[in-house]
């Protein structure tokens, strides 16, 4: 198994993050480094707090969590600083004020749900499921019947004694 230089790694995962977006195959053509490999470096920069989307797409479409780390490095920079490190990962300024909006907008006051929340509203949709299950069969049954009367009224006409 070879073994590889810390610095090396980050030079192909630099390759990964934006504005190269390689893709994780194409590096591996590249450099030799198996694709495994390759995910498990980005997946350690990541967690490192290093901006690295999972998808090479644009900026646009990062995931949370890269979008949470490019907000929290730029929370400190001026101006200048900001506007290079947006060239460098490809990003808009507007992008990051927009990210940074939609985090400081989210519902925190919720809170984390409990195993109790969780169960009763298990046990809510059970039961709104069961009593959505009885009215269609009753409606089901309505409209039978509804249907049998009307071919009885065809067939036999409509009784004047009764």
């Amino acid at each position: 198994m070879a073994s590889y230089s810390a610095e090396f790694k980050e030079q192909v995962v630099r390759k990964m993050m934006p504005p190269h977006n390689q893709t994780v195959a194409a590096l591996s053509r590249e450099t030799g480094v198996s694709e495994a490999s390759l995910y498990n470096w980005k997946k350690h920069f990541r967690a490192q707090g290093y901006v690295v989307p999972k998808k090479p797409t644009i900026a646009g479409q990062w995931d949370a969590k890269a979008k949470l780390a490019a907000v929290i490095q730029t929370a400190l920079m001026n101006e200048a600083e900001r506007s290079e490190y947006c060239r460098t990962h490809g990003l808009y300024p507007e992008q990051l004020d927009a990210w940074k909006a939609a985090f400081e907008s989210s519902d925190t006051e919720a809170g984390p749900v409990t195993k109790a929340v969780l169960a009763n509203e298990r046990k809510k949709y059970k039961q709104l499921e069961k009593e959505l299950r009885r009215k269609e069969r009753a409606l089901a049954e309505a409209a039978a019947l509804l249907t049998l009367s009307k071919k009885a009224q065809a067939i036999w006409g409509t009784d004047e004694e009764d």
